[in-house]
C-alpha cells in the first residue's frame, strides 16, 4: 500500500509540467472571397507579446498553452480570435473590414475614400501603430505594410531605419522614400548632425501615415517619388472641450551576449607555451575585460502632454515631448524636446478651411566610436 501511495505522488510531481508544457499548433490563413493566403498576417497569443506572422503562403507556426486565446490581425481585415483546445491545426478566413472602406486616404492630390483609391496605397492609422517603445516614426510601421522593410542600422538610440518599398530598385543610388509631413517633404539629406531625419517628429503627434507604392499614386511628386512615398499626417484639434493626456514609458537595454575570448590568463599560458621569447616579455599583468568597460545597461524615458480642444470656435492642439534614451555602447546617448501648435479655423460657413502648423524640435547628439566594439575584441 506504502509502495502505491508513493507511485501516485511521483506520478503527481509531473501533472503541472505537463499541464504546463506548450505545444506547437499550425495552419494557414487564407482571405475567405478569394480563398487566396495572405503573408504577413499578426498571430500574437492574446495578452502575451509572444507571436509570429504568416509566410509568403500564409502558414504560420505558434507554441500555445492550452486556453491560450490566438488573436489573427490584418490591416484591412477584421480581426479573428480563436480559442486553443487541443487542436493541432487551425486554419483561420479572414473577413475584409468593410468600416475601413469609408477611410479617407491622404494622397499626393488630396483626399479620397479608400474604396474610390486607383493607385496602390497603404493606410495605417494611430490605432494599428506598433505599441511600446517607439523612439522614432518608421518604428510605427515596422511590418505593418505589405512590400515595405523596415530594418534596424547599428541599433543605436534613435539611429536612422532602411526603408525599402517594394525592393531596391538601384545598385548604386538611395533606396530611401520619399518622406512628407503635413504636405511637406524632407530634405533626401535630412538635418545635419541628426542621426535620422523622422526623428525631428514625435511619434505620438501622428494621427497616420500612407505608403504610396506605385507610379499612379507618387506621379506628383516627380523623380523624388522614384522609391515611393510616405506621407506622413500629424494629430490635429477638434471642435470639441478640452482633453489633456500625459503619458510616459520607461525602458531598460542590456547587452545579451558577447564575443567569447580568452581571459588574460589563458593568454598568458598559451604565449608561454607557443610564443618566442620577444612576445613572451611583451606580456604585461593586466587583467582587463574590454567588452566589459564598453558596454552598459542602458536605460531610456519618453515623455509626452497634449491638449486637444476648441476655443473661441477654433479647434486647436497643443503638444511637448521629451526623450532620453541611452545606448548599450557607452557615450552613445539621444536626447530630443519637441514642441506643436496646431489650429483650424474654418470660415465662409466652414466652406473655407485654414490649416495653421508651427512645429519645432532640438535633439542632442552623443555618437559612441563604433571601432570600440572591434578593437575590445582584438585589444591585447
Amino acid at each position: 500500500m506504502k509502495t502505491t501511495l508513493n507511485s501516485i505522488l511521483f506520478a503527481l510531481l509531473f501533472v503541472p509540467g505537463f499541464l504546463l508544457a506548450q505545444t506547437t499548433v499550425s495552419g494557414v490563413v487564407t482571405e475567405k472571397s478569394t480563398s487566396l493566403p495572405l503573408p504577413g498576417v499578426n498571430v500574437l497569443i492574446k495578452g502575451t507579446s509572444s507571436g509570429t506572422a504568416t509566410d509568403f503562403d500564409g502558414k504560420y507556426q505558434i507554441d500555445v498553452n492550452n486556453g491560450d486565446v490566438i488573436a489573427f490581425s490584418y490591416v484591412g481585415y477584421v480581426t479573428e480570435e480563436i480559442t486553443y483546445n487541443g487542436q493541432s491545426t487551425i486554419d483561420v478566413q479572414l473577413v475584409e473590414d468593410a468600416a475601413q472602406l469609408d477611410e479617407v486616404v491622404i494622397i499626393g492630390y488630396g483626399s479620397v475614400k479608400k474604396e474610390d483609391l486607383t493607385g496602390t496605397a497603404d493606410l495605417i492609422t494611430s490605432d494599428d501603430f506598433n505599441q511600446g517603445p517607439i523612439v522614432s516614426a518608421q518604428q510605427l510601421i515596422q511590418g505593418k505594410v505589405a512590400g515595405v522593410s523596415v530594418t534596424s542600422g547599428s541599433g543605436a538610440p534613435g539611429e536612422g531605419q532602411n526603408i525599402v518599398i517594394r525592393g531596391l530598385g538601384s545598385l548604386s543610388l538611395t533606396s530611401s522614400p520619399l518622406i512628407v509631413i503635413d504636405g511637406i517633404p524632407l530634405n533626401d539629406g535630412g538635418v545635419g548632425g541628426s542621426r535620422n531625419p523622422l526623428n525631428l517628429v514625435n511619434p505620438n503627434d501622428i494621427e497616420s501615415m500612407v505608403v504610396l507604392k506605385d507610379a499612379s499614386a507618387t506621379a506628383i511628386y516627380g523623380s523624388r517619388a522614384a522609391n515611393g512615398v510616405i506621407m506622413i499626417t500629424t494629430k490635429k484639434g477638434k471642435d470639441r472641450e478640452f482633453r489633456f493626456n500625459v503619458t510616459s514609458s520607461f525602458t531598460s537595454h542590456s547587452p545579451t551576449n558577447t564575443v567569447d575570448v580568452m581571459t588574460a590568463s589563458e593568454f598568458r599560458e598559451l604565449i608561454n607555451n607557443t610564443g618566442d621569447a620577444a612576445a613572451i616579455n611583451r606580456l604585461g599583468d593586466a587583467n582587463t575585460d574590454w567588452q566589459d568597460n564598453i558596454y552598459e545597461s542602458a536605460t531610456g524615458s519618453d515623455h509626452s502632454i497634449s491638449a486637444l480642444g476648441s476655443a473661441w470656435g477654433v479647434p486647436m492642439r497643443f503638444s511637448l515631448g521629451y526623450s532620453d534614451h541611452e545606448g548599450i555602447l557607452k557615450r552613445d546617448n539621444f536626447k530630443r524636446t519637441t514642441g506643436a501648435v496646431n489650429f483650424t479655423p474654418q470660415f465662409l460657413d466652414e466652406h473655407l478651411k485654414v490649416e495653421l502648423n508651427a512645429r519645432g524640435a532640438y535633439t542632442e547628439n552623443q555618437f559612441a566610436n563604433r571601432g570600440a566594439i572591434g578593437s575590445a575584441v582584438g585589444y591585447d
